[in-house]
């Protein structure tokens, strides 16, 4: 089976942990290249090059400021991530319940002794 290309489609884009590192750091708002190096021990291209994957599939936003290029999070571009992700929601909250269930009857039977 083919593999998708990594600036084709978002989830092979976040798949890389460096780029899931850039993202949640972009949470906090939008910063230079040099600061995401620095704060991720990365060297400039390689910081670079995970931004221009993040950019092209959409999840990353930049813009000139003076001599910096800012990079921004794109939330929106985020949401089939989070849909996907979302959708096992009922299977945890099911496992958990059961978890919860076994528990209580572990202290049940505890007390009982």
């Amino acid at each position: 089976m083919a593999r998708a290309a990594t600036t084709s489609d978002v989830f092979n884009a976040i798949a890389e942990p460096r780029r899931r590192e850039i993202l949640v750091l972009l949470q906090a708002g939008e910063r230079p290249v040099t600061e995401l190096a620095l704060e991720l021990g990365m060297t400039l291209p390689g910081a670079s090059k995970h931004l221009r994957v993040l950019r092209k599939v959409g999840l990353v936003q930049d813009r000139k400021a003076g001599k910096q290029r800012l990079y921004g999070l794109n939330p929106r571009e985020l949401r089939p991530v989070h849909e996907w992700v979302s959708g096992f929601e009922r299977f945890w909250n099911e496992s958990f319940d059961r978890l919860d269930a076994y528990v209580q009857d572990l202290k049940q039977e505890r007390q009982e002794e």
